[in-house]
């Protein structure tokens, strides 16, 4: 790294579970955010924070007025934008040094692959359950793994799956088959509290950081199959370990 990017970097260098072997690594890194709304937007804040090299941003919707209560990027003027490409703005003007790469579309079964193909870890922020069985699917069939973050009322879940591997669990292990539907409740119908989605998408920040590190710092423990539950009005914090099932269609052997 250059000598300003030492200097930008340093608070992240001189922590010794970081160091300098772990942020090289995150600059070297390619994470594919999808969904830039409520969790993605504080989690594309950090990774561009945190020096990841590439950033892919999957979106399909624009910015609306009822986006600004929790949704920090947008402004009033840019309602009506595509929010992949005010991001995109957002992110080249905090670190022009970063390669971002914005895609309008809806992600779907038929896309995923190509879409998410070459990244070190997807970050899954999405609302709609159709779309995160189809990065979750999709994430197995490339090898990839997976940060997913939902958000429901107070509750936040944020995970880290590497259902590639043999011995551990991929996302629809722990959901099954009964979410393939677009019907699911969305924080439209039940309300969201801005702050809560601020932390559950700075924790899938974290999450994925510590898949992009692993192997060369002691951040870097992916905690797989480690479901993580945020309570924000108690609030607390606690955690499941979700079984590898030897009947999901997605992965198993």
């Amino acid at each position: 790294m250059t000598p300003d990017r030492l200097d930008r970097f340093a608070r992240h260098i001189v922590l010794p579970e970081l160091g300098g072997a772990g942020q090289a690594r995150l600059v070297q890194a390619h994470v594919v955010l999808v969904g830039v709304g409520g969790i993605g937007n504080p989690a594309l804040q950090y990774l561009a924070g945190a020096g990841i090299g590439r950033l892919t941003l999957i979106d399909d919707d624009d910015v609306d007025l009822s986006n600004l209560q929790r949704q920090t990027l947008f402004a009033p003027d840019d309602i009506g934008h595509p929010k992949v490409e005010v991001a995109a703005r957002w992110a080249a003007r905090f670190d022009p040094a970063l390669t971002i790469v914005a895609h309008r579309v809806r992600l779907d079964a038929g896309s995923a692959a190509q879409l998410l193909a070459g990244a070190d870890v997807v970050l899954d922020g999405t609302d709609a359950f159709a779309t995160r069985l189809a990065v979750a699917d999709a994430c197995v069939a490339l090898g990839v793994p997976l940060t997913s973050a939902a958000l429901g009322r107070f509750q936040g879940q944020v995970g880290n799956f590497a259902g590639h591997l043999p011995d551990q669990a991929c996302y629809r292990c722990f959901v099954g088959d009964a979410f393939d539907a677009t019907d699911c409740d969305t924080c439209a119908d039940q309300g969201v509290l801005g702050a809560m989605v601020g932390m559950v998408g700075a924790f899938a920040a974290m999450q994925a950081l510590r898949v992009v590190t692993a192997g060369v710092s002691t951040l870097g423990d992916p905690q797989w199959g480690r479901l993580h539950v945020i309570d924000g009005l108690t609030p607390g914090l606690r955690t499941m370990r979700i079984p590898k099932d030897p009947e999901c269609r997605t992965c198993h052997a």
